[in-house]
């Protein structure tokens, strides 16, 4: 049975990159802001580029972040890529500050990488920090692509993946049925595609309430 997974638009981001990396690994990708094609998926993908507080107000505006979170208490697997993994948590110091959907504990900060030019932008090994169905058959110290100022600092019980630029920090999380990824899976050649893969085994997979 193959996975249907909603792509999010909230109008911030190359959808459709995430789009064909999904339909490659055999998924029924949707891109949609319409609540009845995201209630009829199996997962939903949060993805997104730019500024965490702007994709905010861009999220309530169209009534998802409420949606979001009705999903995430049906049991519906959620992924965030990159700003939508930010977004997962509760807060940002992001141009003044914002709260977040807060599935994940935890704020978003500014990269300490003194030394290191900002943005980070390219390929850098992710060390896996547990086992997660979401990671299967990904060797630990795997490369992932990587365009971010910003890192989550999660709970030591949702961290899942960490990488180094200048300093370590978190590039990867997972609390139950909420997922995480700071890196572009969709940009990181065969590994990417793995974890898509992997994730859409999860939704098929998941039991879901109502």
């Amino acid at each position: 049975m193959s996975a249907r997974i909603a792509i999010l638009d909230y109008g911030m981001g190359n959808l459709r990159s995430a789009e064909k990396a999904l339909e490659h690994v055999g998924v029924t990708a949707k891109i949609s802001r319409d609540p009845d094609e995201i209630r009829a998926a199996d997962g939903v993908i949060l993805p997104g580029v730019g500024a965490m507080p702007r994709a905010m107000e861009r999220i309530r505006e169209l009534g998802l972040a409420e949606l979001i979170e009705e999903r995430r208490e049906a049991g519906v697997p959620i992924l965030g890529i990159c700003l939508g993994l930010q977004l997962l948590f509760e807060s940002t110091t992001e141009f003044g500050g914002s709260d977040g959907l807060g599935l994940l504990g935890g704020p978003v900060e500014a990269l300490e990488a003194e030394g290191f030019k900002v943005p980070h932008i390219g390929w850098a090994p992710v060390e896996w920090e547990r086992e997660s169905r979401l990671t299967e058959g990904i060797p630990s110290g795997t490369p992932f692509y990587f365009v971010h100022s910003f890192a989550p600092r999660p709970s030591a019980e949702d961290l899942l993946g960490s990488a180094e630029y200048g300093s370590r920090f978190a590039c990867a999380a997972q609390r139950d049925n909420v997922f995480g990824v700071q890196f572009h899976p969709e940009k990181s050649s065969s590994a990417g595609l793995r974890l898509l893969s992997n994730f859409a085994g999860i939704c098929v997979s998941a039991p879901v309430a109502g």
